[in-house]
């Protein structure tokens, strides 16, 4: 392994930059040999940021290592190997998930609710092991989902989920994505790998991350994911290990499943084990010589859980000692010598001080909750949705009352109920709005709508939202381009609509709060990058209203330019397979406006792409070539572009309402309206196992 000692300094930099590269051409006349003491070196500052948390080099340094790696294995591509650092993600969707057998068992954890479950626990395992004493292993109880990793001779050979217990669905690609995951563990002994280890572990995902994913899926229009532990097991079964690279998966390992080749005598030795040879593991794991001890480590992270970066949800409380566990045994469904003690959902009363409107991108105006600062599940909680006015209404929700909140999945504020006992008579019904709040303007509900929407196109907080919306990942994608920039262009009067980016100098956005040289230059290159986007994406980032992304595809499917859009008639656009009446009212409504065709001047003339590029290759025939389906409610795998983008993807076509040329309706859960419309039209309706299954075929 090479030693971090060895650096290249750039005369025209201040910064000291590892040029392992330049110096491995010195030091070895073999690429074999350059190639793999480079990647000797990625490893080694992985183990440092993601096993021992005591990086070395900066972001920008490892990238250039990995950089350097990537150009030898292109100009070698017969010495690139399974487990080399450029292997992490592939490049197409999978089809579909192979099934994998579990050699021993991945059995499911009993749990308990209380202390005194926990003391049960303890003298059933004094009982059944004849009087004996018995020490713990206390280990934090990461919510997420159970992974079986498979190693041979130090390589990873695949990665599964648990399954059923007795087989589970290999999700090998989307592991590989997963940093902190060793393509190649470290030997015991510094010659020899393991030769069989099945290591046991725990894929989550970060708090900031799930915030993070939730804020951009809100942007988009997706539903939003309840919990870290959804979103986890919902990127996992991605079919795209690309996207799922995007969602930043951490693993703690915690166990082991089979091995060959190593003694391993306790948990805490175990732990040992799998730290050593390069795995993660959670640093707050406590032996504890009695139940007692056990109780008082429980106590202790019953609150302090809310400082982890990671969702916690409980303790996992297992035997020690590994002769006696093999005595001890399992049921059916549980190992006999664990258990989880499960921390109680925390909810509190709060009183609504009072009640705010937000107007979207589109004018949707919905109700808020100000409460009364409350802490929750360790952190302040002093406002929380009430989704819309019909809601609110249904749960009688007045301002002065008292109600019981609670962190959906502990992290989304939630008004549960009011409690009605605690009314004073005082309380205050809101009154439905009839004018925007920030503009003024009359506000209305469509027929068939629950919201209420402000219409008026110069509406101040519209523009905001507007913005956000068109540099959002799902439109123009321009990185860097979040809420709180947006908020601080619109207000200084830099930007009244989002075709102004595109004329944004380098002077107005280093000037702005937290924006140094560096970002500011950062956000003008991807501004100047989007502008080579597809049009589908321009129509969908205009923010027409009732055109999202799929009928902006469909759109530019049917026209070649946004100048042959903007000029079509009602009839013309009803002739598209999917517009119907109102869309194509709307678009012919916002083609109009002097608005929207002064913004499209000042793209064509900042040089943005307003015309269709070339077509993509034909995929190859598949079981779904073809037919077409409908996504509708919340799927656990997928959000819902992602779903149709991988329909797409396999050949199928997607459609946004159910008709008779309608073939299948992908559904989950809380669907709307458009499950009737498939049982009544007798159109197949697929949950995601039987979506899976026909992927399959």
């Amino acid at each position: 392994m090479l030693s971090t000692a060895f650096w290249y300094y750039s005369p025209n930099s201040l910064l000291a930059i590892p040029c392992f590269f330049a110096i491995l051409c010195h030091m070895s006349p073999g690429i074999k040999e350059k190639i793999e003491k480079l990647r000797q070196e990625i490893r080694y500052h992985d183990r440092k940021y993601y096993i021992e948390n005591a990086p070395e080099i900066t972001d920008y340094e490892y990238d250039k290592l990995v950089e350097g790696l990537k150009k030898l294995e292109e100009a070698h591509p017969e010495l690139i190997t399974p487990d080399s650092p450029t292997q992490r993600v592939g490049g197409e969707p999978l089809s579909e998930f192979t099934t994998v057998e579990h050699k021993i068992p991945m059995l499911s954890i009993d749990n308990t609710y209380s202390f005194e479950e926990l003391r049960e626990f303890d003298k059933r395992m004094h009982r059944l092991l004849g009087g004996e004493s018995v020490n713990y292993a206390v280990e934090l109880k990461i919510d997420g989902v159970a992974i079986s990793l498979w190693y041979e001779n130090g390589l990873f050979i695949h990665g599964a989920t648990r399954g059923d217990g007795v087989r589970g669905d290999d999700v090998t690609v989307n592991l590989k994505t997963i940093r902190e995951i060793p393509l190649r563990l470290d030997s015991m002994d510094g010659k020899k790998a393991i030769p069989v280890l099945e290591v046991r572990g725990e894929i989550y995902l970060p708090i900031a991350d799930f915030q993070r994913l939730n804020e951009e899926r809100e942007e988009t229009d997706e539903p939003q994911f309840a919990n870290p532990r959804n979103a986890a097991a919902g990127s996992l079964k991605l079919l795209d290990p690309r996207l799922v690279a995007k969602r930043h998966l951490r693993l703690f390992a915690h166990g082991l499943g089979y091995y060959e080749g190593i003694e391993v005598k306790n948990q805490i030795g175990c732990l040992t084990t799998l730290h050593n040879v390069g795995l993660p593991t959670n640093p707050h794991t406590k032996w504890c010589k009695n139940i007692d001890e056990v109780f008082e480590y429980c106590n202790e992270w019953d609150t302090k859980r809310h400082n982890l970066e990671y969702e916690v949800d409980g303790m996992v409380v297992k035997v020690n000692d590994f002769a006696q566990r093999e005595r001890l045994g399992a049921t059916s469904k549980a190992p006999r010598w664990v258990v989880a003690y499960k921390f109680p959902a925390e909810q509190a009363i709060s009183v609504i001080k009072e009640i705010k409107v937000n107007v979207g991108k589109t004018g949707t105006i919905t109700p808020v909750a100000y409460l009364s600062p409350v802490h929750l599940a360790g952190t302040t909680v002093s406002r929380a949705t009430l989704h819309n006015f019909d809601e609110m209404q249904r749960k009688d929700i007045r301002v002065g009352d008292h109600v019981m909140v609670e962190k959906a999945g502990e992290i989304i504020p939630q008004v549960i109920r009011v409690v009605k006992e605690k009314r004073t008579s005082k309380e205050k019904i809101f009154q439905v709005p009839t004018n925007c709040p920030v503009c003024g303007s009359r506000v209305f509900r469509e027929e068939g709508e629950v919201y209420l929407r402000c219409f008026n196109p110069l509406c101040p907080a519209q523009a905001k939202r507007r913005v956000i919306y068109f540099a959002s990942r799902d439109a123009m994608d321009i990185e860097g381009m979040g809420p709180a920039i947006v908020e601080q262009l619109v207000d200084k009067g830099l930007v009244k609509d989002y075709a102004d980016l595109y004329y944004l100098k380098f002077d107005d956005l280093v000037n702005l709060e937290r924006m140094g040289e560096k970002s500011s230059q950062n956000l003008l290159n991807a501004i100047e990058k989007s502008k080579g986007r597809g049009l589908d994406r321009l129509i969908c980032a205009m923010g027409i209203y009732n055109v999202g992304s799929h009928t902006a595809e469909v759109l530019a499917e049917n026209f070649n330019s946004i100048d042959e859009l903007s000029n079509a008639t009602e009839g013309e656009l009803m002739n598209v397979r999917e517009i119907g009446p109102v869309v194509a009212e709307s678009i012919v409504s916002f083609f109009n406006e002097e608005r929207t065709k002064k913004a499209i001047k000042k793209l064509e003339d900042a040089g943005v792409n307003t015309k269709k590029l070339k077509a993509k290759k034909v995929i190859k025939e598949t079981a779904i070539s073809g037919k077409t389906f409908v996504v509708t409610g919340t799927l656990k795998g997928y959000s819902r572009k992602e779903a149709e983008d991988f329909i797409k993807s396999l050949g199928g076509k997607v459609s946004s309402s159910v008709s008779k040329k309608t073939d299948y309706v992908l559904c989950g859960e809380s669907p709307g309206s458009k499950l009737d419309d498939a049982r009544t039209l007798g159109v197949k309706v697929l949950n995601e196992e039987e979506f899976e299954g026909l992927i399959k075929k």
